[in-house]
């Protein structure tokens, strides 16, 4: 038995029902895209600037005869780690948010720590992992700002 499509399309045409909410995939990774693009930007830009200035190194890293920073980090993991962390942030109330945030300041800290202990990461004697924390916590609310920006920056048109 064959399915009818002309009485389909007909019913979805004369329809007065509201538009699906739903996003399309295109119009969804478009209100990330501005926040992931300057998340990677900005690590990658800091990276360089600490690495230059000898603060820290990353002995192992692809292509090492090209790049002093690691680039798998900048162009890979950081825009996944940024998306999955406003897809996450987008969902909670502003308190909730805040702590969230902290917690994954910590949690970077730890991971550099761990980093240093597998030998990914290196410093030099004056870096502590408090910087990191400071660090992260101020990049993950500056993300946040500008995702949130950009949000609205799309209501509008």
């Amino acid at each position: 038995m064959e399915k009818s499509w002309e009485g389909i399309v007909k019913h979805l045409k004369t329809s007065k029902l509201p538009l699906s909410p739903k996003r399309g995939f295109l119009r969804n990774i478009a209100l990330y895209l501005p926040a992931i693009v300057i998340a990677s930007l900005v690590g990658t830009y800091l990276d360089l600037i600490f690495v230059g200035k000898n603060l820290y190194a990353f002995p192992i890293r692809p292509f090492p005869d090209v790049f002093s920073i690691n680039i798998a980090f900048t162009l890979l993991i950081l825009p996944i780690s940024t998306w999955i962390f406003l897809l996450i942030a987008a969902k909670m109330p502003r308190w909730s948010r805040l702590v969230f945030i902290l917690l994954l300041s910590i949690l970077a800290s730890v991971v550099e720590k761990v980093s240093v202990q597998w030998g990914f990461f290196r410093h030099t004697a004056q870096w502590d992992h408090s910087y990191s924390f400071v660090g992260y916590f101020v990049f993950l609310v500056l993300i946040w700002k500008i995702f949130k920006w950009g949000k609205r920056q799309g209501k509008i048109r």
